[in-house]
């Protein structure tokens, strides 16, 4: 999801979606000529004026709240309240060497991106074998972000970017898997990290969807985790992940500041996780290296 954490994949948001927001609230249509006139900046872009912008965000938040499958709804959500605070990761990127570096290369993160099967065959206790052992463990695969579209500046829209495509890494190292508590945990973690809105409004509403158990666990132990651990570690926006994929988990957690969130239950059990990273690594061993 990123607002409730949905990992189905969902139809990108089109200019058809955009225009059925939009005509929600009066003569909204009116204010499209300016949006219109406006070049894109980067493939993908649609641009909006200010009035444009306030609808679709008003106009996303209550379909994603009436449907959190929705991921394109939350992506609009989260690019049309980013406000000042993209801005504000920027400059913290650029005050990093390693996060000077990610923007200049401006790396993707997906399947076409990340060699899995070379990942599949680090030894236990790395961190690129630690990801795909959590990705085999949640059923989930790095392709189902959605692009960017409303974040005018290029440079501040990969930065929306980067930080949808990392997320899972946040789960993978602090050991949570793909679920609403699990997410919303990881919410509350990176409004504080971070200070996106998109992750208060998630760590606000989420908990409308727990029972009175998962409610209790999370305003006792994880809430307290997240503000604790997100309000001490480095920023994650400035952490170049697929230069550390070699790295010892243990040891990047502690350079990062970070520790592992409360257990909660996950789907499948991680030897289970680990034997189906064994089999791949020892197929693609017996076939030959990977290249």
């Amino acid at each position: 999801m990123n607002l409730f954490r949905t990992r189905i994949p969902c139809t990108p948001i089109t200019r058809t979606a955009r225009t059925s927001i939009l005509t929600t609230s009066g003569g909204a249509l009116n204010h499209r000529r300016s949006a219109s006139s406006k070049a894109a900046l980067y493939p993908g872009h649609i641009p909006l004026n200010w009035f444009e912008n306030g609808v679709m965000a008003v106009g996303s938040a209550f379909m994603a709240l009436a449907d959190p499958r929705r991921g394109d709804m939350v992506a609009a959500l989260g690019e049309t309240t980013a406000g000042p605070s993209l801005p504000r990761l920027r400059d913290i990127m650029l005050a990093s060497p390693e996060g000077r570096q990610i923007l200049k290369d401006r790396p993707r993160i997906n399947s076409t991106t990340v060699n899995m099967d070379q990942l599949a065959q680090m030894p236990e206790g790395t961190f690129g074998r630690a990801y795909t052992t959590w990705l085999e463990r949640c059923g989930v695969t790095p392709d189902t972000r959605e692009p960017v579209h409303y974040i005018d500046d290029p440079e501040l829209a990969y930065v929306m970017q980067r930080y949808r495509e990392c997320h899972d890494f946040y789960h993978c190292i602090v050991n949570l898997p793909v679920s609403v508590d699990a997410e919303i945990a990881v919410k509350y973690f990176e409004f504080v990290n971070l200070g996106l809105p998109l992750a208060a409004l998630s760590a606000l509403f989420g908990p409308l969807r727990l029972n009175s158990t998962q409610l209790q666990r999370l305003v006792s132990e994880h809430i307290p985790w997240a503000l604790r651990c997100g309000g001490t570690a480095q920023s994650l926006i400035t952490v170049y992940w697929e230069k550390r994929w070699e790295q010892n988990i243990d040891e990047m957690k502690k350079e990062l500041g970070l520790w592992d969130a409360p257990p909660v239950k996950w789907r499948k059990p991680l030897k289970e996780a680990k034997a189906a990273a064994e089999k791949r690594q020892q197929q693609k061993t017996h076939v030959g290296p990977v290249t």
